[in-house]
């Protein structure tokens, strides 16, 4: 009936409650009046309602749906249209029904009921716990953890203080070996164990801390990462900060939610990078913005890559916008794009969704007019650079000289990307002592800790949180990236994390390795753990061993990031995920393409050395 996408622009228009919980639920409060942010955020204020057709009211009128309860209120007709259509994709027909915006406050209301034992999370309607709780960060792991939520953050560009630290801490403390946290490859944080009836004391302390959940799941922008070393960094153009956060601000209304934005096609990722380092990973977001400086007038702007992602049918890097931001031009230009991305990508097929598709559709320069009209001005082209020398990607992990001159930054491994609750705490107080009270999160699933004085160095390398999370890990521990996997991702095929630190320790302890090798293992196709960025990726995928089925994996190669990026190409597949198989593999890999030797051994002449990335200090 109606085109999946249209290629020419329109005009713009269960724990039960315990002492334990109660506690928890004490120490998370709601401040006054912070309910009534995320009830008005529901109507989007300011944002344009185009009129309903008489087709579209036909429609509704027909399927008998509420516009006003419905995802389809900030759509022009004609995606509105799209939605509705008989091939439009389940989840389409979820967010007619009721959009997900809705749950920023209903999250309150249904945690209310089941405190008071009127209901429990088991009675409430599917779609809503499983589905359109996730608009409001809640994720429900019904097959791994039933009656217990995942609660997914915004942490623009990975930066968090100790007091918000000290919070997430507290938040999963009481849920005991159910609590725990992951750092994700998007520089984000996600809390494990949250129980329903506490999530909403949970979401107002975020709130009033400067931090959210909302629009941090489905159709929605995800983090926006940058650099890590943002602002202290002696190579970077453009300290990416105030970027990050002014624009997570524009697209969710400063974390209260914001309705006009969150009915995508799908999901968005955007990354805005500051060296030629690329921090943010652009070539694998769908929006990546790269700082450059115009050889002709010396401005540092944006270049803009469109497209990136993996999915189980799909992986591609981003291609060029053709297109030069200055930075003032960075959020309204993003703001733009979501708006043509929402009415104009595809609603039937959710495998070919994504932004890629429709700037593939449109077309590169269409795309740009699209977003010109709504910006209500015309876009430089991309500027055109060419270096003459070849930049190899720094490695934050360690002890780094800063821009400021007797400053330092310690960048530390969390391995695997697992926290507790007393690493939390425990980062805050190194972060207060040491640093400036604050950390950033990186997208290798790590952490920084920034403005060190270097009489400090030598104290806070000993403290005992940086023994668990070393800052001068192993060559395979500093590089290791893992998914969640299986133990509490219900599409992973295999176990990842516990299973990754086993092989890469094992392997570390029988190799002389010469250099960082980044292994990056992810539980299933939809590679949430970028399995083609790692110089190895570890794939979940099935296998056999002795004629029977078990947990097995596709390996990767020759993944490389950076300024040069290439993704990774399938090496083998239907190994078995046994790390008595599986170490042997790969410990053969390591020695016939990294330079790695036995133990004892003498290194080969002309084996790779371990590079000193540039500025390393103590």
């Amino acid at each position: 009936m109606h085109s999946a996408v249209v290629t020419a622009p329109a005009a713009a228009p269960a724990r039960p409650a315990c002492r334990v919980a109660a506690r928890a639920r004490r120490s998370v409060a709601p401040p006054p009046g912070r309910g009534s942010v995320a009830r008005a955020a529901v109507d989007a204020p300011g944002a344009e309602v185009p009129p309903l057709s008489d087709e579209v009211a036909a429609i509704l009128a027909e399927q008998g749906i509420d516009f006003e309860r419905s995802g389809l209120k900030y759509l022009p007709n004609e995606a509105r249209l799209r939605a509705l259509d008989r091939k439009s994709a389940k989840f389409e027909k979820t967010k007619n029904e009721k959009c997900g915006s809705h749950m920023w406050q209903d999250v309150a209301e249904l945690a209310a009921l089941i405190r008071e034992g009127k209901t429990s999370w088991a009675d409430l309607d599917l779609d809503e716990v499983d589905v359109r709780l996730k608009w409001a960060g809640l994720f429900h792991r019904r097959k791994r953890t039933p009656g217990r939520f995942m609660m997914r953050l915004k942490v623009p560009n990975g930066e968090m203080t100790s007091e918000q630290l000290r919070f997430l801490g507290d938040c999963i403390a009481p849920y005991g070996a159910d609590g725990c946290a992951d750092i994700t490859t998007r520089a984000n944080i996600q809390l494990r164990g949250v129980t329903l009836e506490d999530a909403d004391h949970i979401i107002a302390g975020l709130q009033e801390r400067g931090l959210t959940s909302f629009m941090s799941g489905m159709d929605n922008v995800r983090n926006i990462t940058g650099s890590p070393i943002a602002g202290i960094d002696p190579h970077e153009l453009v300290d990416t900060r105030a970027l990050c956060h002014e624009l997570n601000a524009a697209i969710t209304s400063n974390g209260a939610g914001n309705a006009a934005l969150t009915n995508l096609p799908r999901k968005i990722n955007i990354g805005i990078s500051s060296s030629r380092d690329d921090y943010a990973h652009c070539h694998i977001n769908d929006v990546g913005l790269k700082a450059v400086r115009d050889p002709a007038s010396g401005e540092v702007g944006f270049n803009v890559e469109l497209g990136g992602y993996f999915s189980i049918k799909r992986n591609v890097m981003s291609i060029s916008g053709d297109t030069f931001l200055t930075q003032e031009q960075v959020v309204p230009y993003c703001i733009a794009l979501l708006e043509v991305f929402r009415d104009h990508g595809a609603r039937d097929d959710r495998q070919k969704a994504r932004l890629m598709w429709l700037v593939e559709a449109m077309g590169v320069d269409p795309f740009r007019a699209a977003i010109e009209q709504r910006m209500g001005q015309t876009l430089r082209r991309e500027v055109h650079l060419a270096y003459d020398d070849e930049w190899v990607r720094r490695d934050v992990l360690g002890v780094h000289a800063q821009k400021q001159e007797g400053l330092f930054w310690a960048g530390a491994n969390v391995p695997a990307g697992r926290m507790l609750a007393a690493d939390f705490h425990a980062l805050a107080d190194a972060a207060n002592k040491y640093g400036d009270g604050s950390v950033r999160f990186t997208v290798e699933e790590n952490v920084v800790i920034p403005n060190v004085p270097e009489a400090k160095l030598a104290e806070m390398q000993a403290e005992p949180i940086f023994q668990r999370f070393p800052i001068h890990a192993g060559p395979l521990l500093r590089g290791l990236v893992s998914c969640t996997g299986s133990q509490f991702c219900p599409l992973a095929l295999i176990e990842t994390k516990n299973r990754a630190l086993e092989v890469v320790r094992e392997l570390e302890a029988q190799l002389d390795i010469p250099a960082t090798v980044r292994i990056h293992v992810t539980g299933c196709p939809n590679s949430c753990g970028q399995a083609q960025v790692g110089d190895i990726g570890l794939m979940g995928a099935p296998a056999k061993l002795d004629g029977k089925a078990v947990e097995g994996v596709k390996i990767f190669l020759g993944g490389k990031i950076g300024e040069n990026p290439d993704l990774a190409k399938e090496f083998q597949k239907g190994v078995p995920a046994d790390p008595a198989i599986l170490v042997p593999r790969l410990r053969d890999l390591l020695i016939s393409e990294f330079g790695a030797v036995p133990k004892g051994a003498a290194a080969p002449a002309g084996a790779q050395q371990q590079q000193q990335p540039a500025g390393a200090g103590a």
